[in-house]
């Protein structure tokens, strides 16, 4: 990635240009930039930012220069001083929620709204695995699955994530580096199982994740930062009649009243606390490469946010 400057122009119609004033990183920032996901080149990465209104387009109804909103999902291209973006999916900003902690949440926020809500629909009573637990979305998945009334279950590196997993609301943390994960998830179910899993991990997860599963329990895999999973077999569903999907939130998200539900649970979350977001790391924008670089190696916890450089001692 490379800092560079380029032309940003005025918004046509339907479209609003908004000067951001924090932007979420998110792993899938990483897929794209590595070609797992295809994007045409060169491209601004980027999904999620939040920041003022500087321009509308001709005839645009409903927003004004200087209203604060946040997006997440498409297009691409958050990680810039200034963008322009089609006011359909911009989403207002509660004077509730400050920008860092929503450029922070939004994305994860309603991803986690979809897997807990949508896709999986946890209710109490119900036992939930949760790999990579201290992450972004998986301490989200966390606390609102422990919220919803279900036992949570999650898996972490080290200690010191373990400790922060427990916080968010695990009721059991298995540190996969010293422990078996079917045998410890199989303990703490009675030998049963969960009733779904959350994976973001991949080629590394894949098997324990289905042995974990409970009969006619469902994987749910919204992430690979492993790698690709090996090809499944349909075979190897039948032994407990597992159910196997691969949600996107933007298929989720996809209407205006989707986009608008969704963002509004995750902020209504936030305020009253059932949601804690922890930024703990912030970069200049223009070190986006460095935040990249630790992301991949394991050395973030919670989420990370860029600042642009004109806003960073703001």
């Amino acid at each position: 990635m490379r800092w560079e400057q380029v032309e940003v122009g005025e918004p046509k119609d339907g479209e609003i240009r908004i000067k951001n004033t924090a932007i979420g990183v998110n792993f899938i920032d990483v897929y794209f930039r590595q070609g797992v996901y295809p994007a045409p080149l060169p491209f601004v990465p980027g999904m999620e930012a939040v920041g003022v209104v500087t321009a509308v387009g001709p005839g645009l109804t409903g927003r004004k220069v200087g209203d604060v909103v946040g997006y997440a999902g498409n297009p691409m291209g958050s990680y810039a001083q200034e963008q322009i973006i089609p006011a359909s999916v911009a989403v207002p900003l509660p004077p509730s929620v400050d920008h860092k902690t929503a450029a922070a949440v939004m994305l994860k926020g309603m991803t986690a709204h979809v897997l807990l809500r949508r896709v999986f629909k946890v209710q109490s009573g119900h036992s939930v695995l949760v790999h990579a637990a201290a992450g972004g979305v998986g301490s989200l998945l966390c606390q609102w699955a422990n919220a919803l009334g279900a036992t949570v279950i999650g898996t972490v590196s080290n200690e010191e994530k373990a400790a922060q997993a427990a916080e968010d609301g695990c009721h059991h943390v298995i540190i996969y580096t010293k422990e078996d994960v079917v045998k410890k998830v199989k303990e703490f179910t009675d030998g049963k199982g969960v009733h779904v899993v959350y994976d973001s991990v991949g080629k590394d997860t894949y098997k324990a994740s289905v042995e974990s599963l409970a009969s006619r329990g469902m994987l749910v895999c919204y992430g690979q930062s492993s790698g690709r999973p090996d090809p499944i077999p349909v075979s190897d569903l039948a032994t407990k009649s597992l159910l196997v999907t691969r949600p996107s939130m933007l298929h989720y998200t996809g209407t205006r009243e989707e986009l608008l539900q969704s963002a509004g649970e995750v902020f209504a979350n936030v305020g009253s606390g059932v949601l804690r977001i922890r930024v703990n790391h912030t970069y200049p924008l223009s070190e986006a490469a460095r935040a990249h670089a630790d992301l991949q190696a394991r050395r973030t916890s919670g989420s990370i946010v860029l600042i642009p450089d004109d806003d960073k001692e703001d």
